[in-house]
């Protein structure tokens, strides 16, 4: 129902007694809560998304004189987040599978005359889809900020550590000389064949009506779409993709490999911040990396929330793959199914780059515990083989970072 005119839900609507549903702000998932990729996917940010969806859709209706502008305009409007009482939609959703039914049918009230022309020829899942997709372009950007954040980290540290000397391990052991410049490099480019590959994954809009066909909108159907990723901003598909659920699954699987690309830089930096070892830390500050039993310690509390992310991502990308075997032209729960994983890549992908960006920006080298770990590792070898090599693929990693830039 939408709210009353002060903006307060209207009372009694739901069980008698029963209490909003408490925000979900990420009590067992700390890498994403606080984070804006947060505030990206929250559920305020899906229903502003839906109702963007279906504000476009009038607005790019109005354009072709399929319905008039001044109804756009009411409907535009009336499509305001604030104004509608956002957990008994959800209630709501339960009666007919998802969200977008009880939410047309309160923006029809909210719109009043206009109202008939809210959601024309769509069906529900245009608009979810859409509202995904924005979602999605929406997070990746703060996804890609953060990502940039952590690349220029780690081009400094590349260049700024390019000749420093250390071991290398394999297996767990030492194994011959290379620098943490080159270690650098490798996370750096890591990072940047992530970076790259999911800002091009494309974001299209949906439209294709009840059954995909578009036959709603007589012959300027292919003109609406167009017209329709216009307003959203959207990508405009060559058809319908209701159970073509490449889109989302291409989206999935660039948030895997950046979060893995992520995970990657976490798990060397635990690694190497180790008591045994020492050769790096995460910077301390207030309340970072303490112990409820041990005030002694330090612990690498970063590092282990972006190896979280890193290490759910793929689970929730698992789901995503499974749900493409839709049947014909309408999804049985495997749509469904998609939409909280999507919403957990987005989130913790975008909570770890920006974590992992803070980790990387504060971390801190000590270039001498390396030389001392590697003397020990040239007394076994008996010789110094050189890092002349490292060192040189130091630079091929910066070019490519500097390309990237321009």
């Amino acid at each position: 129902m939408p709210s009353d005119e002060h903006g307060a839900p209207p009372a009694g609507h739901g069980p008698a007694g029963e209490r909003p549903p408490a925000p979900d702000a990420g009590l067992l998932s700390p890498v994403r809560a606080g984070t804006e990729a947060e505030a990206a996917t929250s559920d305020l940010a899906y229903l502003t998304a839906m109702l963007d969806a279906e504000a476009a859709l009038a607005r790019a209706q109005a354009r072709l004189g399929l319905v008039p502008a001044a109804a756009a305009e009411a409907i535009t409007a009336a499509a305001v987040a604030d104004r509608f009482d956002l957990p008994a939609l959800a209630r709501r959703a339960r009666g007919s599978g998802n969200p977008v039914v009880p939410l047309v049918a309160d923006l029809r009230e909210l719109a009043g005359a206009a109202g008939e022309h809210v959601h024309r020829g769509a069906t529900s899942q245009d608009i979810a889809d859409t509202g995904a997709m924005l979602v999605a372009a929406r997070a990746r950007r703060v996804v890609l900020a953060h990502l940039d954040r952590a690349l220029d980290a780690l081009a400094g540290l590349a260049a700024r550590y390019r000749d420093t000397p250390m071991p290398a391990r394999t297996l767990g052991r030492q194994a011959l000389p290379t620098t943490f410049g080159a270690k650098a490099a490798g996370w750096l480019m890591g990072c940047l064949e992530a970076r790259e590959g999911l800002a091009a994954v494309a974001l299209p809009a949906q439209l294709g009506g009840p059954a995909g066909t578009l036959d709603a909108f007589g012959d300027r159907a292919l003109d609406l779409v167009e017209a329709y990723a216009e307003e959203t901003g959207l990508a405009p598909p060559v058809l319908p993709w209701h159970t073509r659920r490449a889109p989302v699954a291409r989206l999935a699987a660039a948030l895997a490999v950046a979060a893995g690309a992520l995970g990657k830089i976490a798990t060397d930096v635990w690694l190497l911040a180790q008591s045994e070892v020492g050769e790096v830390a995460e910077a301390a500050g207030a309340g970072r990396g303490g112990s409820s039993s041990m005030p002694h310690k330090r612990n690498p509390a970063l590092s282990a929330l972006v190896r979280s992310a890193a290490l759910q991502v793929p689970a929730q990308v698992q789901v995503i793959l499974a749900a493409q075997a839709a049947p014909h032209e309408r999804p049985a729960g495997e749509w469904h199914a998609e939409w909280q994983p999507l919403r957990e890549c987005l989130r913790l992908t975008g909570g770890a780059a920006e974590t992992a960006a803070e980790l990387l920006e504060g971390l801190e080298v000590s270039t001498e515990l390396m030389r001392a770990d590697l003397d020990d590792l040239l007394d076994v070898l008996g010789d110094d083989p050189g890092t002349g090599a490292a060192a040189a693929l130091v630079g091929r990693a910066l070019d490519a970072y500097r390309r990237s830039r321009t």
